[in-house]
Formats: structure tokens, C-alpha cells, sequence
């Protein structure tokens, strides 16, 4: 049972997958597409090739949790993936997610302008995680 995730940015976004039963979530790819239909035509193929029963998109918000430039973007992606794919799409807080993409590959040696290609697939694999992990945290607590 895949999932993907998406790190949701008006020039790129990144996308990750991970395993419900796993657990653990891995960087994919980054789309960058001009205009919409080729970013739809993009996932699209993922799903196909992934076909995942649950969708997450990162909702970006300021430290103190106030709504973001991008949080009515992100938003409104997410309702999109659900129309188009008809799939559940989840809306994850993302607050430090790029800062803890950049710290993650600084430890993989992965520095500066080199980060460029990878940042947003990593920080959607952070996105991800997090919504694992606080799933089990759930079901921890739960029990």
C-alpha cells in the first residue's frame, strides 16, 4: 500500500513515496514542468507506475502557524489531485521541512548549489515521514 507525497512549489515539486504497513518514506523525483497539464501528465504517470491509495501534500505555514503565501496553493493542489485522481489527498504541515532536507543532505556530503536538484524530493520524503510517524505515534497511543 504506497503513498506519495508532495512538496508543493509554484516552479518545482517534490515527490516522495513510502509503504503504509513500512512506514518509511523515500525521495522520488522532482517535477519540473511548465503549466499545469504537464505537471498533472507527471503525476500522473507516478500514479500509474506507484498507484497509491493515499496522497500527501505538505501545507506550508509560518513558525507560528499562521497561514502562508503558498498554503492556499498547496490547498487548492491537493483538492486537484483528489478530482483528478480519486485518490485521499492529506494535508501535512511542512514547517522546517526544506530546513530538514538541507540538513540531510549536508550530512550525505550533498552541498550548496548541488542541493538544487534533490531539495524538494528530499523535504517531500521529510513530509512524508512525518505523517508516518505521527500515524504510529496514534496508533501507539491508541493501544
Amino acid at each position: 500500500m504506497s503513498v506519495l507525497a508532495f512538496d508543493f512549489g509554484e516552479k518545482r515539486i517534490g515527490v516522495a513515496v513510502g509503504d503504509l504497513e513500512i512506514g518509511i518514506a523515500h525521495p522520488l523525483e522532482t517535477i519540473v514542468a511548465e503549466g499545469n497539464g504537464a505537471r498533472f501528465d507527471a503525476i500522473a504517470q507516478l500514479i500509474a507506475e506507484w498507484k497509491p491509495t493515499q496522497l500527501i501534500v505538505g501545507l506550508p505555514s509560518h513558525m507560528d502557524g499562521s497561514e502562508h503565501e503558498l498554503s492556499r496553493l498547496s490547498r487548492r493542489f491537493a483538492r486537484r489531485l483528489e478530482g483528478r485522481f480519486n485518490l485521499p489527498a492529506v494535508l501535512v504541515d511542512e514547517r522546517l521541512s526544506s530546513d530538514e532536507a538541507s540538513l540531510s543532505l549536508n550530512e550525505a556530503g550533498i552541498r550548496g548549489k548541488s542541493q538544487k536538484v534533490m531539495i524538494d524530493q528530499v523535504a517531500a520524503q521529510h513530509i512524508l515521514q512525518s505523517h508516518f510517524d505521527s500515524q504510529q505515534r496514534d496508533q501507539r497511543h491508541v493501544a
